[in-house]
């Protein structure tokens, strides 16, 4: 079995920059891949420093989802990722797309080549997704007799309608992203995703790292809530920003001239 690392996560300007590294597979999802996602993604939670996460992948594809010869070496592969312990609240199969959507910070990602099955799951988990005009997408998952179970049905019903939903979960078909632009699955269409996600994340990352945390968790919590539940998470959220420093340097920013150099933001807080 190769030891090579599956994940690489580079921090940079207080970007990270998470690369799939099974190139020669385009990017299938082994065990080992499985794992180092989620621990990646468990570190840059503890991260604070980090403002924004750019997932993407080497080689000539995002990913093509899971790797079914690695399955069938390891037959207790499918066990280990399906089964869910009884404390937690998912299992490493849902963990591994949902700890994106998870993060206190914006996910962008970029995708070129193939985007099948879990692939598409881990990119529909994130906040933002980029894309060639001719990636190929697939909910591909009917092909192997199965659902999406990668936490797919969560993210499917915030983006598209549910027709679309079960016309591509039920046909598994190939679709190119100006065809996933339109369903609202895929966010910008660019020739260089990279490019337009460093452009996106350096932007965010000039913000309050409080106030874009707080962000995510609030479309979190009230996306599709009733009025009044949205309201008083709003004033919740709203409570626990005011007065606090990064608050204090965003106002002062805001304040001052275009000629003066802005004061650099703190690392994120810990309140949400």
């Amino acid at each position: 079995m190769s030891t090579e690392q599956r994940v690489v996560c580079e921090i940079r300007d207080h970007i990270a920059w998470v690369w799939l590294n099974r190139p020669e597979k385009l990017n299938g999802l082994d065990m080992a891949m499985f794992r180092e996602m989620v621990a990646t993604a468990k570190a840059l939670r503890k991260n604070r420093s980090v403002r924004a996460v750019i997932l993407a992948a080497r080689g000539e594809s995002f990913c093509a989802g899971l790797d079914f010869k690695a399955v069938a070496k390891d037959p207790m592969m499918i066990p280990k990722v399906f089964l869910k312990w009884p404390w937690t609240k998912q299992n490493l199969a849902q963990e591994i797309a949902h700890c994106w959507r998870d993060l206190p910070v914006p996910v962008i990602c970029a995708i070129h080549g193939n985007c099948f099955g879990g692939g598409m799951q881990i990119a529909l988990a994130c906040d933002y997704r980029i894309a060639t005009p001719d990636a190929n997408l697939s909910i591909m998952e009917m092909k192997w007799g199965l659902i999406p179970d990668m936490s797919g049905m969560a993210t499917l019903s915030r983006l598209t309608r549910v027709d679309i939903a079960q016309e591509l979960t039920m046909t598994g078909r190939q679709f190119p992203a100006t065809e996933g632009y339109e369903y609202g699955l895929i966010s910008k269409l660019a020739a260089d995703p990279l490019a337009e996600a460093e452009k996106l994340a350096e932007m965010i990352a000039g913000k309050s790292p409080d106030a874009i945390a707080a962000t995510k968790y609030l479309f979190k919590k009230t996306w599709k809530a009733d009025t009044w539940k949205a309201l008083r998470w709003e004033r919740w959220v709203q409570a626990r920003l005011l007065g606090r420093k990064n608050q204090k340097i965003a106002m002062a920013n805001g304040l001052a001239g275009k000629d003066k150099e802005p004061k650099p933001f703190r690392d994120r807080s810990s309140f949400l």
